[in-house]
């Protein structure tokens, strides 16, 4: 029933973030739907075997979001320069990776960060190691190249995940 109390205030968050409003009509619907898929979800939250919810995860999610904000635009406003520039600096290449993370879930979430953010895109995960295309290879080495892509996102899904 704890994961289902999490699940309905998450999604009533979602709901209300995304209809920006807070009338009492759209937010009774709000809570009527986050209700209802929260006892539905709940259920096959647990058979999946995810971590259970708690409030420091739900914390560390925040935060993880934040920081995949941040690295988002950071990234675009490099790979606009290196488009914009005129000798086109790119020197793309794949390199691995590895992490730590033990859940699928976790490593798909980190697959898919390094993905979102521009200049970077996940091929392939092979048990611990990343395969990524890189634009702009800085390093072949497997850690500097880990600590240069994976580290930023993997220590808050890593708080996420424990």
């Amino acid at each position: 029933m704890r994961d289902a109390s999490y699940l309905f205030l998450i999604l009533l968050a979602t709901w209300l973030m995304v209809t920006s409003s807070l009338h009492w009509q759209e937010v009774a619907v709000g809570a009527v739907l986050s209700l209802v898929l929260a006892l539905f979800l709940a259920r096959t939250y647990a058979e999946l075997g995810l971590p259970p919810l708690s409030p420091r995860r739900v914390w560390f999610f925040a935060v993880y979001v934040g920081v995949l904000a941040v690295e988002i635009v950071k990234a675009n406003i490099d790979v606009a320069c290196r488009v914009l520039h005129p000798a086109l600096p790119i020197k793309p290449g794949i390199v691995t990776i590895k992490t730590e993370l033990k859940h699928d879930i976790a490593k798909m979430m980190l697959a898919n960060s390094i993905t979102l953010t521009p200049g970077t895109f996940t091929l392939d995960i092979q048990d611990d190691a990343l395969l990524i295309h890189w634009i702009f290879v800085r390093s072949e080495d497997t850690e500097e190249a880990t600590r240069m892509i994976g580290a930023r996102f993997e220590n808050c899904l890593r708080r996420i995940f424990a």
